[in-house]
């Protein structure tokens, strides 16, 4: 029988991502793209019987930072272990393109105060054979990877691109200071970027805690910004706006700032949008107004959202823990950790830390570290929903002990691997029931994975596979249905940056699939492991139960070891499925 395809994917339970019922039918693969799909008679050159399995579209994230980790590695974990076959990085308006020979070191020094990546990692892994953003997608372009990957142009690299050291010290732009970063977003825009990405957190800070270039932005110049990309067929605006005000007519001011952003500049502006712990149903609002902006003409408002609490994890081999801004901590911050355990098993070491009052931290995250109220021991299996008795605070004070030693204690546990897991938000109530209301609001969309970044401090990427097992099969109260969560996954998350061409299972598309024994499919907690450069740590978080995920009709990983393929692409903006398939990754488009 003649071979008429590349690759045929027999007997599974189709889920296409439309959101509709699934259905049992073989999926053919040619030339990257789904070429039929049904009850098929011929051959392939490569078949996978998914007999007993789901069989999905690739998974789309559209908030990651791997914008260096393009740079010095291949495999883009731990987000394609975890069923992504699709990423967007450049997020929060932190990136490595433009850049001015000389300013280097300023943007590393915004990547790692807000994404906790070392510097000597980025020291070590970049190149810098680029200047424009387009230089750095050629850059990208032409390094194999195993899946494809979208970029956003940078805000803060393109002020400081711009204005130089006055961008960089967050002084108003002038007339001639919008009209080159205007011409620069056109420029990249161009080139294929996914559009322009902002930050105006106070958190996001520099490692020495300056603020981001980006921060006191003033609405004029984002909207300068958002209007260069020239309206919603080139591009989208993301932005992490500051909502948790003390006051909420303050939020809803930065609200109506998004929606004015969206209208005047034709173009959707997508944020960050989480429950805030303090105010646990100030987001019931924020979508209200969304709702209200969204039906004015021209308005278009993209929540993201994320389906387990916002937190970070914390232990003596990770970037936080909560005797880090102790004194006494600091002459052990640098040993190794068979080191500090050997100091931290003294009893005199062990009761000066429990009794130190932190000192102030340098970035506003590390004050986390001493949540205790809504900090907990992950396990394994982790437990991404414990229950609130099960706090620090409230542990201690059944066994009769303060929350510092409590923590301090199970710290020590797995020869000091131990992890505890701060839930600084998207916990409010102590539970996450009202995921499933945020999640299911129309204009809301699953994304936040932050993968290629805090590699020391989160492990986020892994949200995926939490959704097939935690909100379809495992939680005890209310669950959500298989065929919402892969739209959701999947379509909802493509569309939103006009990635047409994926996301769904459907002839003409890419050829994108995760082949998922449901039933078997299973999240281990995060591990420490020095893969980066310079020997750099991060944290990984495996799965068992993806039988294979395939890009553009490659499988790219088989049952959790990946099998060596790399055929993930640059997507540039605009361009055709059958072109990301099939462009060479030797080759990089002139611009």
């Amino acid at each position: 029988m003649i071979k008429s395809t590349d690759l045929l994917v027999r007997n599974g339970l189709v889920y296409d991502g439309t959101g509709g019922e699934p259905y049992q039918a073989d999926i053919a693969i040619r030339d990257g793209l789904i070429v039929e799909i049904g009850k098929i008679e011929s051959v392939g050159g490569e078949e996978i019987d998914a007999a007993g399995c789901i069989v999905t579209p690739g998974f789309v994230d559209i908030h990651t930072h791997y914008d260096g980790q393009l740079i010095w590695a291949t495999k883009m974990l731990p987000s394609s272990c975890h069923g992504v076959t699709t990423v967007v990085t450049g997020n929060c308006g932190v990136g490595f393109a433009p850049v001015h020979r000389g300013d280097e070191a300023l943007l590393i020094s915004a990547m790692e105060g807000v994404e906790d990546i070392p510097e000597i990692v980025m020291s070590e892994g970049l190149t810098w054979e680029w200047e424009t953003f387009p230089e750095f997608l050629n850059a990208v372009e032409k390094r194999p990877h195993d899946i494809d990957f979208g970029v956003y142009l940078p805000h803060s690299a393109l002020r400081i691109y711009a204005m130089g050291s006055r961008g960089a010290a967050r002084e108003p732009a002038t007339d001639a200071d919008l009209s080159e970063m205007k011409r620069l977003v056109a420029e990249a825009i161009a080139a294929g970027a996914m559009g322009v990405a902002s930050s105006l957190v106070d958190a996001h800070r520099r490692a020495d805690g300056e603020h981001l270039p980006s921060w006191e932005a003033h609405e004029h110049e984002l909207v300068s910004l958002a209007t260069a990309i020239g309206g919603r067929q080139n591009g989208v605006f993301q932005l992490v706006p500051e909502l948790n005000q003390p006051e909420e007519e303050e939020t809803r001011l930065h609200v109506s700032m998004l929606e004015r952003i969206s209208q005047v500049s034709g173009v959707p502006v997508t944020f960050t949008l989480a429950q805030s712990n303090r105010y646990p149903d100030r987001w019931r609002k924020i979508l209200g107004w969304v709702d209200a902006a969204n039906r004015r003409p021209g308005v278009e408002l993209r929540p993201q959202t994320f389906p387990r609490p916002v937190g970070m994890l914390l232990g003596h081999n990770l970037s936080n823990n909560p005797f880090l801004l102790c004194p006494s901590y600091g002459p052990l911050a640098s040993l190794s950790l068979d080191e500090k355990m050997v100091e931290l098993r003294k009893p005199d070491v062990r009761a000066r830390l429990i009794s130190e009052t932190p000192m102030d931290p340098t970035l506003p995250l590390n004050r986390y570290g001493r949540l205790f109220e809504r900090m907990f021991y992950l396990g394994d299996p982790p437990n991404y929903e414990p229950a609130p008795e099960e706090s620090m605070v409230e542990r201690a004070a059944r066994i009769g002990v303060t929350p510092a030693e409590l923590a301090y204690d199970l710290l020590m546990e797995n020869d000091g691997n131990a992890i505890l897991y701060c839930a600084f938000a998207n916990f409010g109530e102590g539970n996450l029931d009202f995921v499933v209301e945020l999640t299911g609001h129309p204009d809301a969309v699953i994304a936040l994975g932050d993968g290629g970044a805090h590699y020391g401090l989160i492990c986020d990427a892994s949200y995926t596979t939490f959704m097939l097992t935690h909100w379809v099969r495992d939680r005890k109260r209310e669950r959500m249905p298989l065929s919402h969560v892969i739209k959701a996954l999947t379509v909802d998350p493509a569309n939103l940056v006009g990635l047409t061409d994926r996301g769904r299972i459907a002839v003409g598309l890419k050829g994108d699939l995760n082949v998922i024994d449901h039933q078997k499919l299973r999240l281990y907690s995060p591990e420490v492991c020095y893969d980066l450069p310079a020997g750099g740590r991060r944290l990984h978080q495996r799965a068992e139960g993806y039988r294979w995920t395939i890009v553009s009709g490659e499988p790219i990983f088989k049952n959790g070891q990946a099998t060596g393929k790399l055929p993930g692409r640059l997507v540039r903006r605009g361009h055709s499925a059958r072109e990301v398939a099939s462009h060479s990754p030797t080759s990089a488009e002139a611009y």
